[in-house]
């Protein structure tokens, strides 16, 4: 099993978008690491969910439905399906991420950019028990 983030821009489409439909298309990734995160998610893998932008905080979290596939807007990328599982009651901001030691080597802080990359296991579970 493998653990994942994603992020987007709450105005783009937000948690609350996402947790509506329960599940849909992770679609649109134009970058080429990003692209090759998706192709490595399995079914069932847990992934969080990320606002960017304004809020910045893990919102929620959301499993692998449908492993990679053709992105419906472009065929020489990918896309997965997602499913949403769990609304984080007290979502876990990026200033709390920064301010633990123990995530402090987390990609989403080396490389804030992307917007699919892969979470350690105990970075994951970190950040669940933060959310608690």
């Amino acid at each position: 099993m493998n653990y994942w983030m994603v992020k987007t821009e709450p105005s783009s489409y937000s948690w609350e978008d996402f947790a509506k439909k329960g599940e849909d298309v992770w679609d649109g990734v134009r970058n080429y690491q990003a692209r090759n995160f998706l192709k490595e998610m399995h079914l069932g893998d847990p992934v969080l969910f990320y606002h960017s932008g304004k809020d910045k905080a893990v919102v929620g979290l959301a499993e692998v439905s449908l492993e990679a596939f053709p992105d419906p807007k472009d065929d020489a990328w990918v896309a997965v399906s997602l499913k949403a599982k769990q609304t984080f009651v007290n979502p876990v901001s990026l200033e709390a991420i920064k301010s633990e030691d123990r995530l402090s080597q987390m990609l989403m802080l080396r490389q804030s950019r992307l917007s699919v990359m892969s979470v350690t296991k105990e970075e994951f579970n970190l950040i669940l028990s933060m959310s608690k």
